[in-house]
Order: C-alpha cells, then structure tokens, then sequence
C-alpha cells in the first residue's frame, strides 16, 4: 500500500525541455507523484492506495474534464455555483480539455475563456488543491495515480441510464436504436475502462418523439449540470449511498463513423433511414450513390405524409432505391425496403430542392419512359470505404456525445 500522501500540493520541479514525450506517459524528468504536467498512462495500479485528506464541507475546489456541449453545461452550472458567493458551493473550478484542429475550438474551452477560468490541454493538467474532479464527454481514460490525487475522486456525468450505452456515443445510438426512455448518470471514473464506475445518481426520462440527438442532447445536457450540482451539495453522504452497475442490460454505444451516414435501401426500412436522420443528420447527412455520384439528403420526412401516399406505385415491382417525384408536394420519394422515404431537399454540389434536383436532372429520365434507364436513374448504397477518401471511414465522434 502507498503511504498515505501528507498534503495535497507537492513541490513543483522544473519542468521538462521541449523535447520531452508528448505522450500521455509521464516524463522521467518528472517524480511520479507530481501533479502539475502530464498525465501519466493508465493502468498503473490496483486502487488500493490512499487518497489526500479531503474537507468534509464545500465549499469545494474542482478540476473539470470536458470538451463539448454537453459537457459545457456541467461546466456552466458549476461557474455558476462558484459565483454565489450567498451560498458558495465551488470555491476553485479550474479546466483541462482536448486539443482540437477546428478553427472554433472545443464549446468548453471557448466557455471557460469567457468565464476567466484557467485552463489546461490534455495531457497537461493544473497544479494547485482539488477535493474532487468532474468529467463530462471527455473522451480519454484517466489513471488511477491521477484519480487517486483527488480525495473524493473524480465523478462522471454521462447522459445515459448506465449500463445503457456505455462508451463515447450515448444520444446518438439511443436515437439510433429508437429507444423510449434514457436518462443521466453520476458515477465516479475508474481506471483501465470507460463508464463501468458505481453508480452515484441516476435519473430517467422518457426520450421525446421524433427528437433528434442534438435535441436530445441539450435535454440531458440540462438534466446532469442539475444534478451533479444535487450531488456537490453533499457530496459526502452521495458518495456513501452509491451502488454498482448492475451486470445485466450492458450494450455499448461506439463512436460513430462517416460510413454510418450511407443509406442502404435494399436494407434499412422507413422507420430505420428516419431513426439514422434524427441521430446523425446534425453531424453529417445521409449519403447514397446516384449515377457515379455521391447525394447528401438533408431533410427528410415520412412518405405516408398527407398528400405523398397517393404517389407511391402501389402494386408494382420498384427496385429499392427508385425515386418518384412529387410535384404537389415538391417530395422525391425513394423506394427502401418495406415502404417510401421523402426527401425535401439534397446537397449536389450545391443545396437544391427536390424541385431543382427533378427538372435539373431527374426529368430526362423520366421524359423518355424507358425502364432500363428508370434503373441507372436510382439511388444507389454507397460503399463509402471504397471511395477516394481512403481504405477506411473516417471516425467523427470520438471523445464525447456528440462533437466532431
């Protein structure tokens, strides 16, 4: 067992030249116990070592883990707290994120510049006194030397009914798989696995109808910032009364690839093409093959819509994959598998209607009557990993819910 650390601040060392590893393993330059630095690998231990000394009361200091909408919101509520200084909950919040490539940089780095929070890139993280840490769709695992440092250890919200969904997708693949009720979890991280911590709050919600991931998203996004402040009030007697996941109902929720966005109308029904809109139509379009040529459908909507039904060619044979246009609702209408889709409007290269897309490119086609080109004029599964753009998809939703 390692001894039990005296005080929470450690002297701070020198830190490393440029030179030193980038990696998330920690420097040689460095004593394993530093805090201030990089994090160091996961993994490296049995959990059986003290933590610091911790207070009994708020108000607390906190270091936040985060990177996107959803997590910003937990961030918002805890900046909030730490501004009521009538019933002062926070005392220190300070911010670790992820590096980002887009020009807008992370939601929760942006907030957290706005609210003069400190903030550190991972793995870099803060020095100083922390009671307790927060993560929210952070998207890397965190260490048991590291998880260790903080004396109430470092507690997860996930928007999810644990064991539901596991992993760094749960709005999406709760909308994808048509689930009726979701929910919110807080539980504290443990090392070497994701999502797997016991249980310290839970709540569940009936997921709305025909809601859309972001929607869904800023819902729950709500819903844990509201409880993870429950649980901070008092955190103590929380962390007595948790209970560990129960080993029945896991699934995962993997993160979500660019190949995810191609419809495939000899296989996915009506019901099915709509579910993969609402969940990944705000990250990426739904793709399918036309004439050699890659269509994003952006808004899409049930056939059997007043006014769309009378259109279908009911009792004939369509190959999945045909499009009927419908003038009075200005709707193309696909044949998929079990039924229609609609589609309002398409990205070829450039925004059109589903009106410019017919008498653009469509009508042709349609003017000659010929069944052999009614064939060739159809959409078609687009094999995405075959493409140009590489021997494999690209995966957008790596750290969190819903970022890209």
């Amino acid at each position: 067992m390692r001894p039990l650390l005296p005080t929470w601040r450690l002297p701070v060392p020198p830190l490393a030249p440029a030179s030193a590893c980038r990696s998330c393993c920690a420097s040689p330059r460095r004593p394993a116990h530093q805090w201030r630095g990089r994090a160091s690998s996961p993994g490296l231990g049995d959990g059986s070592a003290a933590r610091p000394r911790a207070r009994e009361r708020p108000p607390w200091r906190v270091l936040f883990f985060g990177t996107d909408d959803f997590a910003r919101e937990a961030l918002r509520a805890l900046s909030a707290a730490r501004e009521n200084k009538g019933d002062q909950l926070i005392e220190n919040l300070e911010v670790v994120t992820v590096p980002s490539t887009s020009p807008k940089g992370r939601p929760v780095k942006s907030y957290a510049l706005q609210a003069q929070l400190p903030v550190y890139e991972w793995p870099d993280v803060a020095s100083g006194e922390f009671d307790v840490g927060v993560v929210a769709s952070f998207g890397r695992l965190l260490n048991e030397e590291l998880i260790l440092k903080f004396p109430y250890g470092i507690l997860n919200v996930h928007p999810s009914y644990l064991p539901r969904w596991r992993g760094p997708a749960p709005v999406v693949h709760t909308v994808l798989h048509g689930d009726t009720v979701t929910g919110v979890t807080i539980m504290q991280i443990k090392p070497k696995r994701f999502d797997v911590g016991p249980i310290i709050k839970q709540e569940v919600i009936p997921v709305p109808p025909q809601c859309t991931a972001k929607e869904l998203e800023t819902v729950l996004s709500k819903l844990g910032a509201s409880m993870l402040i429950s649980v901070l009030r008092n955190l103590p007697e929380s962390l007595k009364n948790e209970k560990q996941q129960p080993a029945e109902g896991v699934t995962y929720a993997p993160k979500i690839s660019v190949a995810l966005s191609c419809v495939k109308w000899e296989e996915q029904t009506p019901e099915e093409i709509l579910r993969l809109h609402r969940a990944v139509g705000s990250m990426i379009p739904l793709q399918t093959l036309w004439m050699g040529n890659t269509i994003k459908l952006l808004d899409l909507v049930e056939a059997n819509s007043p006014g769309l039904a009378d259109q279908k060619l009911t009792g004939q044979t369509v190959l999945p994959g045909t499009i009927i246009y419908h003038k009075q609702s200005q709707t193309l209408l696909v044949c998929c598998k079990g039924g229609w889709i609609g589609i309002r409007s398409v990205i070829f290269k450039k925004k059109l209607t589903a009106a410019d897309f017919y008498n653009g490119y469509l009508h042709l086609w349609f003017q000659q009557n010929s069944q052999a080109q009614l064939k060739e004029c159809r959409f078609q599964t687009l094999n995405f990993t075959k493409k140009k753009h590489g021997k494999k998809s690209k995966l957008l939703l790596c750290n969190s819910a819903l970022s890209i």
